[in-house]
């Protein structure tokens, strides 16, 4: 193992031993080298004369760029877009988003977490955190409404064991008591990694405040009974609250509850700010002591230079501009009242009761989806029906589930959708 992960894991160890237990081996040997890029930020400080560590190519004392390239990016000084971006993303963007996020979760305001890391998006921070902590046969402890992609993430790179328990209770409220039981149930493994994602993909679900408030005591009390916990926040749809649901990130309230707990935010504005293409994510910590934090934004940095090295430079800057910009709020509120009378429209159809005899749905009050639970017809049969007779595709979950994207659909041509799918389950049902 090398001195400075054997440093960074000492520094772990001493201040806060369970969250060293949590790492995997993967995790224990990773550390951030004191190489090229170490050098290079030593010399853009101190190199006034000449700096000849980098490798990008200079001209005229400005990164050096194609005309043609330039004049579609006029607006952009060039060394906001061409050399590389530091390995944990621009610090201006960085600090901002720290901002955002206290602003946006007031229940962070007097809790110790990390500055956030730029990454690749969700699913790249989601993958640097499977590096992290997983071990084969790790329990990954998870409702049974997921995004597939999870799998391939946690089970199929990592050989993490998927401990899954019922989304939702009898009464269509979040199972917080199977949540617990599914965790308690491998305590005799030492520590155990919970996924939690709200609003929910596939399902459109988010806790209200006493939910909320279950939840963090649940994960008290398993930790209270000895075992070590990851607890990932996977907030790729946070902000799109509709109605009677928790308005902050779970991470807040979890952030700083127990020593065993490491609490871990993956969030970004792919989603939250209709920049999907961009790629731009972030992981956030949360942990009492700043050593801590330090040692695993250095081990997370080591993952970053040793797959993407650092993520786009462009995308960041255009993410920066965009949270600087007075007109930023208004127009993020202008687009989830969009979404919002989406979401409330599909509601207002379903509840008129004409679909009832093919389906009913599953509680949702957030984020892009909703889910249909069908009555005798399968989901996939549906599913190909819809696309072959009425051109209409939706997402088939399992056997009976159904998932419906919302956010992609206007909301003057929702009854007609629904109606279509209503009427392809007809088709079947003769």
């Amino acid at each position: 193992m090398h001195e400075i992960a054997q440093d960074l894991n000492r520094e772990i160890l001493q201040e806060n031993p369970h969250i060293h237990d949590l790492l995997s081996e993967l995790g224990k040997n990773l550390y951030f080298p004191k190489g090229i890029l170490t050098q290079s930020a030593e010399a853009k400080q101190k190199a006034h004369v000449y700096n000849a560590t980098i490798g990008i190519a200079t001209e005229q004392d400005q990164p050096m760029f194609l005309p043609l390239i330039q004049e579609t990016l006029s607006g952009y000084d060039p060394k906001d877009l061409y050399p590389y971006a530091p390995p944990a993303g621009k610090p201006e963007l960085r600090q901002l988003w720290r901002e955002k996020m206290i602003s946006d979760n007031p229940s962070l305001r007097d809790k110790s977490f990390s500055n956030p890391i730029v990454t690749n998006a969700l699913t790249h921070g989601l993958s640097i955190i499977a590096d992290l902590i997983i071990d084969e046969n790790d329990p990954l402890v998870l409702p049974d409404k997921i995004w597939g992609n999870y799998n391939l993430i946690f089970g199929v790179r990592r050989g993490a064991k998927n401990i899954t328990f019922p989304f939702y209770t009898k009464e269509g409220t979040f199972n917080t008591t199977g949540m617990k039981e599914a965790l308690l149930s491998k305590k005799d493994h030492g520590k155990a990694i919970l996924l939690l994602n709200f609003p929910n993909n596939p399902t459109g679900y988010s806790p209200n405040e006493q939910e909320a408030t279950e939840i963090v005591d649940a994960l008290k009390e398993v930790a209270q009974q000895g075992m070590n916990l990851a607890v990932v926040t996977d907030d790729a749809y946070f902000g799109l609250f509709y109605e009677n649901s928790i308005k902050e990130s779970l991470f807040a309230r979890i952030a700083n509850i127990h020593p065993r707990v490491l609490a871990i935010k993956i969030d970004g504005a792919t989603k939250e700010d209709y920049v999907w293409g961009f790629r731009v994510g972030f992981i956030t910590y949360a942990c009492e002591h700043p050593a801590v934090l330090n040692a695993l934004e250095k081990k997370t940095l080591g993952i970053m230079r040793g797959t993407i090295s650092s993520v786009s430079h462009p995308s960041q800057t255009f993410v920066l501009k965009a949270l600087q910009s007075p007109d930023f709020q208004t127009q993020k509120q202008e687009k989830f009242e969009v979404l919002r009378k989406r979401a409330c429209k599909v509601k207002q159809l379903l509840d008129q009761g004409k679909y009832r005899d093919a389906w009913d749905y599953y509680p949702f009050n957030s984020g892009y989806f909703m889910c249909l639970k069908l009555k005798g017809v399968q989901a996939e049969v549906l599913r190909n029906h819809l696309l072959e007779q009425y051109g209409v595709g939706v997402i088939s979950l399992g056997e009976r589930d159904v998932r419906i994207a919302f956010s992609s659909v206007e909301e003057q041509n929702l009854e007609q959708l629904f109606d279509l799918i209503y009427q392809g389950f007809k088709d079947l049902s003769v």
